[in-house]
């Protein structure tokens, strides 16, 4: 009996079918082994050194396979194909010699691209050893993002509060997301003017011509700047004549493009069908992991993590019978089509991502399929098909026009095209780039035109315009962004941008993506003060040198010693900068978000309050915002952006009068704080306020509305089986009904406002029946363990809480952020939630303890070790009485 070890379940019951019963496939469920989140879990004064850790659910996992390993023969790991499956495999590997139940038994490595019988039957027959040079790229970035993460976070908490971590790649795509916004921050606009005519032909038909030339000069897109220019052309063209100088009908030949790799699948499901890049991801491990057809799973496409663009022969010559049946014999090229990867690194160039067998068409499918799936695989089975097929023959027709009108003469030209073959495009046609502005006149037919013949006027146009910044980065466009500057790899690309979201760094609005004031904060202080390592040149340098040890080029830590020599050195004079440096430079860096211009020109560093206080940026316990000089005579603040802001990119500034409560007669204002916008009734430490929910903006609010927000929370009647009041309002996570001690969240604040007896009941019960049935009363699970926090020790786990996920240290528990999967949760993001939620309440962290050596030689001694312990404590506890009396500026530590 043989034991096969893959990473996902799905994986493991499809290939275990395949195998039958002479193998054993078990589950590792990813990765088994992770660096602990605590000082030292990578020793750089150590030559490296790492120290692994395993977390509980892995341990049980690992547990398993060494069971079945103890009545096995060999062997076989079979996770994926890429770096993130070999280093699993090495995991798993050293863990299963530690436990000493390999025993010399044969260990053999297998890849496969599919997960379909036909491609595990051939990589079982062709093993190999565990790829060294790959596994080596793994450590080494795993190292490298340890390191950074751990050496440049905690430099960002102490000189800028409210930031929650700096990640190696994710700071340098956050500067590309931040770099834009400032680009169009900085754009002025300007106007231009376009001349266009509407022509006839001596047949009567219609088509348009555009200016390209007037009075001689040939005229660039900005050159008619203003109307008078446009309208005198315009007069000139009206009176004139006009007549075809030339005809120009050239075929050309448009290529269809390569099947998907990661990134390109990741553009064209976002342009096309709406994806995010972390679901066309799940999507596609759906699709790879197979479904069930005709009683058996099999996997739908291939390995959807590469930058590889080449096809297997075997695939290639099913793609080409599947066109000269389903297309026809003119469709299929006389001899297949190759492609080569532009790709710098080997590591991941597998095949691209294509169907397993095309023969299976989208159409065949579907009923096996959801509709995301349908759709997916319908893309990358139309990609593929269409890699191999002909060529599209188009006809490109330009003709040049002469306007004449007495002495003065312009030029305007019309562009077409026709296909006349449709070849490739009858499977698959390229999306535009949906960042594309300017529309494509080449895809209009122009009529039939002869040279010399004279063409009527119709009609002429001069429409203004004005220059467009460029426009924020969609998903699609970044990663486009990102692979073309060498940043990042294909299997990072979704975590990356979830990892941005998921820090409140960017919000993704309108499918694109725009930074957050705490994410410009960030890239400002990295940019001022850790320029060279958010450097697109030098982060693209560094992934480069990455895969030359994925290929065995380079030593992995001679890449970290040269890393780390420059980098902690850096590191070490950025510690003793003080807060003013720091916010001086982002006062510069940052100017047009904290101090955007007024609409009366006043400038705007001036108090609006005060008025001669000068505004600037403050750091709080809770992040940055704009204060007035003046304090603490001048309480003006306001926050950087987000709820605080309105429409335009200004803040709300000053008090705004609402009127006054109907009962107690208390002026009611809308205010604007550090936190955001409220409203408050009455002054002083009686007042009453509230936040604005979210969704209500500043301009929205008016008395009736801030009446509302002030009477909560509000009574909505008796429980009817318990008789106690059950009520509604708005608290730190939202809409909420209450009753005996138990919320229950609303979906919208409207409801808070709205809800009867009978929904608040319905509610209440829902809540109730969905508690019950996830565990016992107070008991909260724990889903993950994390490992020992660095500084006060004691473990850190996320739990399963009544309000939600969770992280949890001692007496701290922090809230995940809204969408945060908990499995996915890493220790440096549990770190973080921990300090922020610690400042926010004022816990205190303990100092992590020095166990004493008595206890820790009595959990591995016997009895003789425990009562030698026991009297080790004892002298302690005597020793301690006298210090006890000293006072505690002298007491012994």
């Amino acid at each position: 009996m043989d034991v096969v070890v893959v990473e996902s379940p799905a994986k493991a019951k499809t290939i275990n079918k395949y195998l039958g019963s002479r193998y054993t496939v078990l589950a590792s469920f990813g990765h088994v082994r992770d660096l602990p989140a605590k000082d030292g879990s990578v020793r750089p004064d150590e030559d490296f050194a790492m120290s692994w850790e395993v977390d509980s659910p892995s341990s049980k996992r690992l547990g398993d396979i060494a069971k079945a390993m103890k009545d096995a023969d060999s062997l076989i790991l079979a996770t994926d194909p890429d770096r993130e499956g070999e280093a699993i495999s090495w995991h798993v590997l050293e863990v299963l010699n530690q436990k000493k139940v390999i025993k010399g038994k044969p260990v053999k490595r297998v890849v496969f691209n599919a997960i379909t019988k036909a491609s595990v039957t051939e990589a079982m027959a062709n093993p190999r050893e565990i790829d060294g040079p790959l596994v080596d790229a793994y450590l080494a970035r795993r190292a490298l993002d340890y390191l950074v993460g751990f050496t440049l976070s905690p430099v960002l908490w102490r000189k800028l509060p409210g930031a929650r971590s700096a990640g190696r790649v994710q700071s340098v795509a956050l500067r590309l997301i931040c770099d834009r916004e400032s680009e169009i921050e900085r754009f002025v606009r300007e106007e231009y003017w376009q001349v266009a005519a509407l022509l006839d032909t001596v047949r009567k038909d219609r088509f348009e011509a555009r200016l390209t030339a007037y009075a001689g000069k040939k005229l660039a897109k900005l050159d008619i700047a203003n109307k008078a220019q446009a309208d005198e052309i315009k007069a000139m063209l009206d009176g004139a004549t006009f007549t075809a100088a030339s005809v120009e009908a050239k075929p050309t030949k448009r290529n269809p493009a390569p099947p998907f790799t990661t990134s390109t699948l990741q553009q064209a499901a976002s342009s096309r069908l709406g994806f995010s890049a972390s679901r066309t991801m799940q999507v596609a491990q759906r699709l790879y992991e197979g479904v069930e057809i005709g009683g058996e799973t099999t996997g739908l496409i291939t390995y959807m993590r590469t930058d590889g663009v080449q096809m297997a022969p075997e695939a290639i010559a099913a793609a080409r019978e599947q066109i000269g049946n389903g297309f026809g014999e003119r469709y299929l090229p006389e001899k297949p089509r190759y492609y080569s990867t532009k790709a710098k690194n080997a590591q991941e160039a597998h095949e691209a991502v294509r169907p397993t067998e095309f023969w299976r068409t989208p159409d065949q499918v579907r009923k096996y399929l959801d509709a995301d799936q349908a759709r997916l695989y319908e893309m990358i089975w139309k990609r593929a098909i269409a890699s191999q097929m002909v060529p599209a023959e188009i006809e490109r027709t330009t003709v040049e026009i002469e306007a004449a009108n007495g002495a003065k003469t312009a030029n305007l030209r019309a562009v077409g095209s026709v296909v006349r073959f449709d070849g490739f495009i009858a499977a698959y046609t390229e999306q535009k780039d949906e960042d594309a502005t300017d529309a494509d006149d080449e895809d209009k037919r122009l009529p039939e035109i002869r040279q010399g013949e004279a063409i009527a006027r119709h009609q002429i146009n001069a429409t203004q315009h004005s220059t467009e910044p460029p426009p924020r980065y969609s998903e699609a466009s970044l990663i486009k962004r990102m692979e073309e500057l060498g940043i990042g790899r294909p299997s990072t690309y979704a975590a990356t941008l979830k990892t941005l979201e998921d820090r409140d760094y960017v919000t993704n609005e309108k499918r694109k993506l725009v930074p957050q004031a705490k994410g410009r904060l960030v890239t400002s202080f990295l940019e001022s003060f850790f320029d060279r390592y958010v450097e697109y040149d030098f982060t693209a340098a560094l992934e480069e040198k990455l895969d030359q040890i994925s290929d065995g080029k380079l030593a992995w830590k001679d890449v970290l010693r040269d890393f780390w020599k420059e980098f902690s050195g850096h590191v070490d004079s950025i510690k003793e900068l003080r807060v003013t440096d720091v916010l001086d430079a982002l006062n510069v860096e940052l100017a047009p978000l904290a101090f955007p211009p007024r609409e009366d020109g006043s400038d705007p560093r001036v108090c609006p309050k005060c008025g001669s206080g000068q505004l600037s940026l403050k750091l709080g316990k809770f992040g940055a915002f704009v204060g007035c000089s003046n304090y603490p005579e001048c309480g003006f603040t306001r926050q950087l952006d987000g709820p605080g802001a309105n429409g335009d990119g200004t803040a709300v500034e000053g008090d705004k009068e609402l009127g006054k409560d109907p009962y107690t007669g208390e002026e009611i204002t809308l205010k604007s704080g550090r936190f955001g916008p409220y409203v408050q009734r009455g002054e002083g430490k009686e007042a009453k306020r509230s936040s604005l929910p979210k969704g209500w903006t500043p301009d929205s609010i008016d008395h009736e509305k801030a009446l509302a927000l002030l009477s909560l929370p509000r009574d909505v009647g008796k429980h009817p089986e318990s008789g106690k009041m059950i009520s509604a309002g708005l608290g730190r996570y939202g809409p909420f009904v209450l009753h005996d001690g138990s919320y229950a969240n609303l979906e919208t604040i409207e409801d808070v406002f709205s809800i009867g007896i009978n929904r608040a009941v319905t509610v209440i019960a829902e809540k109730k029946s969905k508690f019950a049935n996830g565990r016992e009363r107070g008991a909260a699970t724990a889903l993950k363990e994390l490992g020992e926090h660095p500084d006060g020790g004691g473990k850190i786990t996320v739990r399963d809480g009544r309000y939600g996920p969770y992280v949890n240290w001692g007496k701290v528990n922090a809230t995940l952020p809204k969408g945060k999967a908990p499995e996915s949760v890493t220790v440096e993001e549990a770190l973080v939630l921990i300090a922020e939620r610690a400042a926010k309440s004022g816990a205190k962290v303990p100092k992590k303890k020095a166990a004493p050596k008595a206890k820790a030689k009595a959990a591995k001694a016997d009895g003789e070790a425990k009562t030698a312990a026991k009297k080790s404590a004892a002298k302690k506890a005597a020793a301690k009485k006298p210090a006890a009396k000293k006072a505690p500026a002298k007491a012994k530590e």
